[in-house]
């Protein structure tokens, strides 16, 4: 089986996982690749994320690692599946990897909860506003690649519509609805706009104001994406150098926290659309 060069987000995913279960049964990779058929090598790389595992051989790992919880050994099954054709591979080479890595999360979620403390939700962004972010980024990006990214922010959108769109919690700080990029036009547009997606029955906007004070993670850009089962949950946290992912149990845990307190801190969501109509309305 041909060896991937640059493995997505979600292949790596997998060989983690096809790492953690091994290890924690105790196996050796030297008694894997026996079981499965393969040369240590192969083993190494499946791990990676490198080279695939059949879902055969996946089942065979679980069953000889004690693996019986059937909802996780599904979404690793699904996770080893070949992937068809998808609408984000058509950026693929014209922007970082990582901007089709979080598509591809957020396609794949049950639950998405995001916090944003400076910037409004990806998901949530007019196409002017998302235009005005584009165009001050240092250094400053040539009109084609700005186009390429407008373009994709927006068909991401696509996700939080239809009827098996998954349920959206998003809790946005009062500096992020006050922050200007582009005119006052833009930002009152931007702020009904969120107002107008958050009536969505699949949407949640809930508005931290600055005198909810301090919480923990306020310098960050958190997408917590629930998969399958909570084993296989992800946050991704943006970057001035890319999105970050992670996935360790513990890593998990610190923000759930971290939603849960925020969630009780903000405003429900009706008092949160009121926020925001009283802020678009100082404009």
């Amino acid at each position: 089986m041909t060896a991937r060069t640059t493995p997505t987000e979600r292949q790596k995913r997998l060989g983690y996982e096809l790492r953690r279960m091994r290890t924690s049964a105790g196996m050796s990779a030297e008694f894997a690749a026996s079981l499965l058929a393969v040369d240590r090598g192969a083993i190494s790389a499946m791990e990676s994320g490198t080279r695939a595992i059949s879902t055969e051989r996946l089942r065979t790992l679980a069953a000889n690692c004690q693996v019986d919880d059937e909802r996780y050994i599904a979404g690793l099954t699904d996770m080893a599946l070949p992937a068809g054709p998808r609408w984000w591979d058509r950026y693929r080479g014209q922007v970082p990897q990582g901007f089709m890595d979080i598509a591809e999360l957020e396609s794949r979620s049950i639950r998405m909860r995001v916090a944003y403390p400076l910037h409004m939700p990806g998901l949530l962004q007019t196409s002017d506003h998302a235009l005005a972010v584009f165009r001050m980024v240092i250094p400053a990006l040539p009109e084609h690649e700005v186009a390429l990214r407008l373009a994709l922010r927006i068909e991401r959108q696509k996700v939080l519509d239809g009827e098996n769109a998954p349920a959206f919690v998003a809790v946005v700080h009062e500096a992020a609805l006050r922050m200007r990029f582009g005119s006052a036009d833009v930002l009152r547009a931007q702020l009904n706009h969120l107002i107008q997606r958050s009536q969505q029955d699949n949407v949640t906007l809930l508005v931290l104001p600055f005198e909810a004070g301090g919480f923990p993670g306020a310098g960050q850009t958190v997408l917590y994406a629930e998969g399958p089962t909570a084993q296989l949950d992800t946050v991704q946290i943006d970057n001035s150098h890319g999105p970050d992912f992670l996935h360790a149990e513990t890593q998990l845990a610190k923000y759930r926290g971290h939603f849960e307190l925020m969630e009780r801190l903000a405003l429900p969501p009706g008092p949160s659309r009121e926020f925001i109509r009283a802020i678009a309305s100082e404009l």
